[in-house]
């Protein structure tokens, strides 16, 4: 099985860097011909983005690595996230917001919770109808992020869950301190009406 994941993990890595050679030849492309592929650029990059962050997390559950646990300043974290994903969003008629009232520092693998991230608001936004709302916020000594939408929910709940939420759910797992263990929780009924994503941080 392991012989197989580094396979796996060799076929992404390539297939990652032929994205960023079409990315090239699009924007040469651009140039030359005076036009304007920017979403196909956008595709293209998120792609390549989410390829690498694949194998960030491939390293760190095949390999029973920990995370890279580093202070990350959550507000920069939400803004990351949310340049990443708006515009693609409004190009699908989805609006997203975000609140942040965390102003201190916090211990977290930033690429893994990042891609956490990303990965829950594109679900979000195939399922949602106008919406999709990223919070950030304290509560009782863990640090709570979640994506909400207000579509029509996940189909079925509680677990078992997709591949994608499986992952995250045992990165979330990875992130351990002070006795606490992180964790992922999904649910219907949020406050836009939609699905809810809650990742919580020790």
């Amino acid at each position: 099985m392991h012989t197989l994941l580094d396979v796996l993990a060799s076929g992404v890595h390539d297939a990652k860097n032929q994205l960023f050679i079409a990315e090239s030849q699009i924007a040469s492309a651009e140039a030359r011909l005076g036009i304007e592929l920017g979403e196909a650029r956008y595709a293209i990059e998120a792609a390549a983005s989410r390829l690498s962050r694949t194998l960030a997390a491939y390293h760190v559950l095949r390999k029973g690595a920990t995370p890279a646990v580093t202070p990350v300043i959550v507000g920069d974290l939400c803004d990351e996230v949310v340049l990443d994903q708006k515009r693609h969003l409004a190009s699908e008629g989805i609006v997203l917001t975000a609140a942040c009232s965390v102003i201190d520092e916090w211990p977290l693998d930033r690429d893994l919770v990042t891609d956490m991230l990303n990965n829950a608001i594109q679900n979000a936004g195939r399922h949602a109808g106008s919406h999709v709302h990223l919070d950030a916020r304290l509560n009782d000594g863990w640090l709570v992020l979640s994506v909400e939408d207000d579509g029509p929910g996940f189909a079925t709940l509680p677990p078992p869950y997709g591949t994608g939420l499986m992952v995250a759910e045992r990165l979330a797992g990875l992130h351990v301190r002070r006795g606490r263990q992180g964790s992922l929780q999904l649910r219907n009924g949020a406050g836009l009406g939609g699905a809810r994503f809650e990742l919580r941080l020790p």
